[in-house]
C-alpha cells in the first residue's frame, strides 16, 4: 500500500513540476509513476483495488488539468507563464495586391526555368511560371499571388 501511494504522490509532484519546467520530461516520469502506482494496485489488491486506482489517478490527472488550464493563468505567477497576445503579423508582406495586379501583363526580365524576374507597369518581381519555362522577353499574365512571388503563365 506504501508502494502505491509513494508512486501516487511522485507523479502528481512531477506533474506539478512539468507546469513550471519546459520540456516534457517530468511529466511524461510522472505519468509513468501513476501508471506504474495503478499497476501495482492490480497486482497487490486484484482487480477491485486496480480499479479505485485507476479512477483516484483520473481525478488526481483531471483536477490537475483544471487547475493547470482554468486557475493557474488567472493568478499572479500564472500570468507570467501563459500568452495573452497572440501574433498576426506575417514576416514578409505580399509582393503585391491580389485584386490590383492579378490578369495584368508584362515581360519576362529573365528566363524564367520556372521562377525568376518579370516587370509588371515598370516594377520588377519574382516570379513562378505556371507554364513552365519562358524565355526573357516574353509576354507573361499574372494569374496569382502566392506568399513571396507572383504566379504567371506565358501568354
Amino acid at each position: 500500500m506504501s508502494g502505491i501511494v509513494l508512486l501516487f504522490a511522485l507523479g502528481i509532484l512531477l506533474l506539478t513540476f512539468e507546469v513550471v519546467v519546459p520540456g516534457g520530461v517530468l511529466g511524461v516520469l510522472g505519468g509513468l509513476a501513476m501508471l506504474a502506482g495503478c499497476a501495482l494496485a492490480f497486482f497487490e489488491f486484484g482487480a477491485t483495488g486496480g480499479g479505485i486506482a485507476v479512477v483516484v489517478a483520473v481525478a488526481c490527472l483531471s483536477l490537475g488539468l483544471f487547475i493547470e488550464f482554468r486557475v493557474l493563468p488567472k493568478t499572479r505567477y500564472g500570468k507570467k507563464f501563459f500568452l495573452h497576445q497572440s501574433v498576426d503579423a506575417l514576416s514578409q508582406p505580399k509582393p503585391a495586391d491580389e485584386k490590383v495586379i492579378v490578369g495584368k501583363t508584362g515581360e519576362a526580365v529573365t528566363m524564367m526555368a520556372p521562377s525568376g524576374y518579370v516587370s509588371i507597369e515598370g516594377r520588377r518581381y519574382e516570379a513562378f511560371s505556371q507554364s513552365g519555362l519562358i524565355a526573357k522577353g516574353t509576354l507573361v499574365r499574372v494569374v496569382g499571388v502566392d506568399n513571396f512571388h507572383l504566379i504567371v503563365a506565358q501568354t
